[in-house]
């Protein structure tokens, strides 16, 4: 029995050790939370005042460049009120319209990130919490 199991252990320890060989490097990955969360209106019909409240979480391409995020922190913070505050009560309360609200966020702070840097810097952009009422 020892006898057929050792060529099965060398063709696991040669594949696993080319697979170490081809792997790519890993990304230094980090998160900006913007702090406090966000709370702002959003367009309802009638006489009720529609809220919305929202923590932020931007996740960095490179976590060297926390300190240059940080410092854009207030442009950030601007732009999802900004945003959040143009949408109807019927795309804060969807689950669609929620993903729409969040990538329409990524895409323009991405790009002005971009304009004010010349660097990629997120890589995404997370609600990690979204009450409304």
């Amino acid at each position: 029995m020892k006898s057929r199991l050792w060529p099965l252990l060398l063709f696991i320890v040669a594949f696993s050790t080319q697979a170490e060989e081809t792997s790519p490097i890993q990304d230094n990955y980090g998160y900006y939370g913007l702090e406090p969360e966000i709370i702002t209106n959003y367009i309802t019909t009638g006489r009720q005042l529609g809220y919305i409240r929202v923590t932020v979480e931007l996740m960095l391409k490179d976590a060297s460049t926390m300190a240059l995020v940080e410092h854009h922190a207030p442009l950030i913070r601007s732009t999802i009120i900004e945003i959040l505050g143009e949408q109807p009560a019927e795309k804060i309360k969807s689950l669609a319209g929620r993903e729409e609200i969040r990538r329409q966020c990524y895409d323009k702070i991405t790009t002005l990130l971009e304009e004010e840097t010349g660097k990629d810097l997120i890589s995404n952009l997370l609600f990690t919490k979204y009450l409304y009422s």
